[in-house]
């Protein structure tokens, strides 16, 4: 089974979440990760263009998404990408496909939820099948799941430094997201 990260970072803790997504779900038998970055280089003239890009995750069977909460919602790169995907929504190419997502803002409360919902919308409007976080928030005795958050990862860090439970979580979304992946694919 096939597990894709697909992710923007800017200041480098989206990328050690989305390192951690996948350390989890390369974790379980039989499943294989790839990680996705999105980069400047793939926008030109504020269009995603990275073709490439969008096959690799043609072969996934789950696919998580990540991106830094800006101004409420995903960064300006990962909204690049989701848009370019208009050709593989109405053809439904992911329909079927498990997905989740992880975000990371610099505020408590800076509006990662929307994040966490554009990311699964964008999900839904392609036919997958959203996974969300089964750890209720403040009852894990790890403590994984810290901001509780059931939609997916909320991560938080105002220095680029992560919080150890942030990682956590981010490796526990990545196992969970291949245990349901397995579950689905035949």
């Amino acid at each position: 089974m096939n597990v894709a990260v697909v992710f923007h970072s800017a200041s480098g803790s989206t990328k050690q979440l989305a390192q951690a997504v996948a350390e989890g779900a390369a974790a379980q038998p039989g499943v294989d990760v790839i990680q996705i970055e999105i980069v400047g280089a793939d926008i030109v003239e504020g269009r995603f263009c990275n073709t490439k890009l969008l096959q690799q995750l043609d072969s996934a069977d789950v696919v998580v998404f990540g991106s830094p909460t800006y101004m409420g919602c995903v960064s300006a790169q990962f909204k690049a990408f989701s848009d370019a995907t208009g050709e593989l929504w109405s053809k439904q190419s992911w329909a079927n496909k498990v997905a989740a997502g992880f975000t990371i803002g610099a505020n408590l409360s800076g509006d990662q939820l929307n994040t966490l919902q554009y990311m699964q919308v964008f999900a839904n409007q392609h036919g997958m099948l959203w996974a969300g976080l089964d750890i209720p928030g403040n009852y894990d005795p790890a403590m994984r799941n810290r901001l509780g958050a059931q939609s997916g990862l909320i991560a938080h860090s105002i220095d680029s430094v992560l919080d150890e439970t942030d990682l956590l979580a981010a490796r526990y979304l990545g196992q969970r997201v291949a245990l349901i992946g397995q579950k689905f694919v035949t």
